[in-house]
């Protein structure tokens, strides 16, 4: 067979709108992500960094943390933050696009408080863009028995997609998000999301619910509600 441009292309696009990975979902071995939910991404005007698409979906999300809890799945929180006097950032960042203002933190960075963060919750306070650089995250999730990472949160096409794949090469199966992960700019769909879904699980079209768990179909029901329609569909 030779394999031509058109048929590599069609290949390609239909993984990327189509694929599903072939792992089921379990809450007991899974752990909710939720990435950079901080002011300065979420609350309006405040940041030259403020992302529109976050405030508006942060009442969605807020909803799903709840309902991960209420299913035992635990939440665990990231935060972009200057540790370490800046040292322990990558050193090329200084020299990004990004970085041309004089915006600066009067203090140590912390969840939007709407999101409903809570003390007895693991927060992370990571220096780049992907929550397992130089963070404890593997650790913890290791300690916890979760090998399913959801990753959920904003800053789809930096911070997401950046953890997304370091989750997959750490050897965690991943469920990464659509209407729960908006991008910098624009409102619509980022298109980093179907590349992070091409090497993590797909999930765009929720059919069926939380598999493996069969006697949890009905409690996990408002989640794949919650989530909308870019969420939780079943690979097997």
């Amino acid at each position: 067979m030779i394999y031509t441009e058109e048929w590599v292309t069609a290949r390609a696009r239909e993984a990327y709108e189509q694929g599903q990975a072939s792992f089921g979902i379990c809450p007991e071995r899974s752990a909710l992500l939720v990435i950079d939910m901080q002011d300065e991404f979420v609350r309006p005007g405040w940041s030259p960094y403020w992302v529109p698409a976050a405030t508006r979906m942060a009442p969605r999300l807020r909803r799903l943390v709840h309902l991960c809890r209420d299913l035992g799945v635990p939440v665990i929180w990231s935060i972009f933050d200057d540790t370490h006097l800046g040292l322990d950032r990558p050193y090329a960042l200084r020299h990004l696009p990004h970085a041309d203002t004089d915006w600066r933190r009067t203090e140590p960075a912390e969840v939007r408080d709407e999101m409903g963060y809570r003390s007895d919750e693991v927060l992370i306070r990571k220096p780049s863009y992907g929550a397992s650089y130089d963070t404890p995250l593997d650790t913890i999730r290791r300690n916890l028995g979760r090998d399913t990472v959801i990753v959920t949160g904003t800053l789809t096409n930096y911070a997401c997609c950046t953890t997304t794949q370091q989750a997959y090469e750490r050897g965690y199966r991943v469920v990464f998000g659509g209407t729960s992960l908006p991008p910098t700019t624009n409102p619509g769909r980022s298109p980093n999301l179907p590349c992070c879904a091409r090497d993590s699980r797909s999930c765009r079209r929720p059919r069926r619910s939380w598999i493996g768990c069969p006697a949890r179909t009905e409690r996990t029901q408002p989640l794949r509600e919650t989530v909308g329609n870019d969420q939780l569909e079943r690979g097997d």
